[in-house]
């Protein structure tokens, strides 16, 4: 999938020109933290989000700094808190560094860009101009849409869940291939062995969980810290939904 199948095409947008009153008004109005800001020709100019409207004279939290550090800061610096904190229209405080896609962009690459510049949603550009967005929300309602449906699949004979989880284990980068085995009966999943970090039980019991015919599990693995030998273990596990 990439950004084109799960953008919103109706994008809310404003203006350079347009007041904080306006922005603020229209993110309130359709629940959206960041606004794409474009110019008459349609072009992506910048963008304005929650967290520019944060810092504002008319609430009292504009930044303060003591006179010895603003010395150490260039007036430019200060310029600029200034502007974020008194400017009446959008452009002359928004950010002009725009992270954008492209229509075509997978969404292993979509979500990518949020995670490195820590942000909800992305422009979507071709050719220069604004043809969707694409937020977290965006991303969440596809995941939905994609869910498996265990209901829909055959339920697994024993020997073949068996099979399945021992296959899925090594073929895993993570799999404990060499100290964990599996045992089937009745559709309920036994893990015996051991592991060395807890994580690896988790990620084991959604394996399972994963499997038709799985109806339960019971986790017999023992945690081994790798450092100090010392050992733990298992505590318990539920048994997953089965639909």
């Amino acid at each position: 999938m990439n950004a084109a199948d799960v953008m919103t095409r109706k994008v809310i947008s404003v203006t350079p020109e347009t007041t904080i009153a306006d922005a603020a008004r229209l993110m309130l109005k359709h629940r959206v933290d960041g606004l794409p800001v474009v110019d008459a020709g349609g072009t992506v100019v910048g963008v304005v989000t929650e967290g520019d409207l944060l810092r504002r004279a008319e609430t009292g939290t504009e930044r303060r700094h003591p006179r010895w550090l603003e010395l150490l800061f260039t007036p430019g610096r200060l310029a600029e808190e200034y502007a974020q904190a008194n400017a009446r229209k959008i452009g002359m405080m928004m950010s002009a560094d725009i992270v954008a896609v492209a229509p075509q962009e997978p969404l292993a690459g979509v979500v990518g860009l949020m995670e490195r510049h820590h942000i909800k949603r992305l422009p979507v550009i071709e050719d220069g101009r604004l043809v969707g967005i694409v937020s977290r929300a965006d991303l969440v309602r596809a995941l939905l849409q994609n869910l498996p449906r265990p209901a829909r699949k055959a339920a697994l004979p024993d020997d073949e869940i068996r099979e399945r989880m021992l296959a899925e284990i090594e073929k895993q980068p993570w799999g404990p291939r060499a100290s964990v085995d599996v045992r089937v009966a009745a559709g309920i999943v036994e893990l015996y062995g051991t592991i060395t970090d807890e994580r690896e039980r988790t990620a084991l019991q959604v394996l399972a969980e994963n499997i038709p015919g799985v109806k339960g599990l019971q986790d017999h693995l023992v945690w081994v810290e790798p450092v100090s030998g010392l050992v733990i273990p298992a505590v318990g596990s539920e048994p997953p939904d089965d639909g």
